[in-house]
């Protein structure tokens, strides 16, 4: 159960500090302007998506947040994740940036898969 929790908390830190914080603290920068400006977005957008993924990632972080809330940040996460691939893949072909969020995903979906399973094991 201790590697459980560890492998949980990694992922989910992970997600947190890179879907969560880096957003908040980044978002009105120049570099993310032009980012969500390159892809066809409007400015809008990207203040939206910012506001979801910090409530997003507090709701995966926080233990006393309800596991349907945190469900429903998982599927949030995973339809940006998704979309973000597609993007990316559109607008600059086939490159790392475009695979770049598969592999959050892939991380993503280690903190769900461990976070069902300690859920069970309580």
């Amino acid at each position: 159960m201790k590697k459980d929790k560890i492998i949980y908390w990694i992922s989910t830190g992970f997600i947190f500090l890179f879907e969560g914080l880096m957003p908040a603290l980044t978002s009105q920068t120049e570099l993310a302007k032009e980012g969500i400006a390159h892809l066809g977005y409007q400015p809008y957008f990207g203040v939206m998506l910012t506001v979801f993924k910090v409530f997003g990632a507090l709701a995966l972080i926080l233990p006393q947040v309800p596991a349907k809330i945190k469900e429903w940040a998982y599927a949030g996460f995973g339809f940006v994740f998704i979309a973000a691939f597609v993007g990316h893949a559109n607008v600059d072909g086939l490159n790392f940036m475009a695979f770049f969020p598969l592999i959050v995903f892939g991380i993503m979906i280690v903190s769900y898969l461990y976070f069902h399973k300690l859920k069970r094991q309580i």
